[in-house]
């Protein structure tokens, strides 16, 4: 297991909200668009019970311009 496995939809959107993100709109199914209007960038979150897949998160980051170790900062 890698350092970015095993959070949840709701840490990971606490986190978010650190760096800015706002829940912008709803999206196809259980997705979530969500924005920063600092940095003009949207990111995409599926909101599902239990642990986000290490890869979605890191797609998750990218998208949204956040470092792995920026996201790990508490």
């Amino acid at each position: 297991m890698g350092r970015l496995s095993g959070f949840k939809y709701r840490e990971i959107v606490r986190r978010l909200k650190m760096h800015g993100f706002a829940f912008d709109r709803q999206a196809a199914g259980s997705h979530e668009i969500w924005y920063n209007q600092h940095t003009d960038r949207y990111t995409t979150i599926p909101n599902h019970p239990g642990d986000m897949p290490e890869g979605t998160l890191r797609a998750i980051l990218k998208q949204a311009g956040i470092t792995p170790e920026d996201f790990l900062k508490k």
